[in-house]
């Protein structure tokens, strides 16, 4: 960046650095695990018979592990004020530390790790980190994301260039 380029990342930015999103708790059901496991075609019996779920390790029925994408994050204590309005899911990045069960009740946190900028051919692009962690009723971290957002505008009125 220039020294005549303005920063999208400003102390308002900055300051949801570490700040936690209010928790989201869901109960895990049974339905629910069974129709994600059928939208994602996997038909490991793990996920929808009871009978195999209940000899298997696990002792119940489980979820996918991809089954989190459905879980939402509250909201932040104060919103979030987005620069751009275009947007790009930049990747996750999974672990697994416990099988989510059927009648589980997962909370899920999230919060910016870090905020960085690049420049590219569409301009100023905000790239937030940030990691959103699931919780189940016992207090346990049953896994971790870490996400990438990048967000950038089309035009110097909505991408933080400063022209003068």
């Amino acid at each position: 960046m220039t020294t005549s380029e303005k920063s999208v990342i400003t102390d308002e930015l900055l300051a949801f650095i570490g700040v936690e999103s209010k928790p989201a708790t869901y109960e895990i059901e049974r339905h629910a695990v069974e129709r994600f496991a059928c939208a994602i075609g996997d038909p490991n019996p793990l996920y929808s018979n009871e009978i195999s779920a209940r000899s298997s390790s696990y002792g119940s029925l489980i979820a996918p592990p991809t089954f989190f994408r459905s879980l939402l994050p509250g909201d932040y204590p104060t919103t979030y004020p987005e620069p751009f309005a275009h947007i790009l899911d930049g990747g996750s990045k999974y672990r697994y530390f416990e099988p989510v069960r059927v009648d589980d009740q997962i909370s899920v946190v999230r919060k910016i790790t870090d905020l960085f900028e690049k420049r590219g051919r569409m301009g100023t692009m905000l790239f937030k980190i940030t990691e959103i962690t699931y919780t189940n009723q016992h207090g346990q971290t049953v896994a971790t994301q870490a996400t990438t957002t990048i967000t950038y505008g089309t035009g110097e009125k909505d991408s933080g260039v400063d022209s003068h």
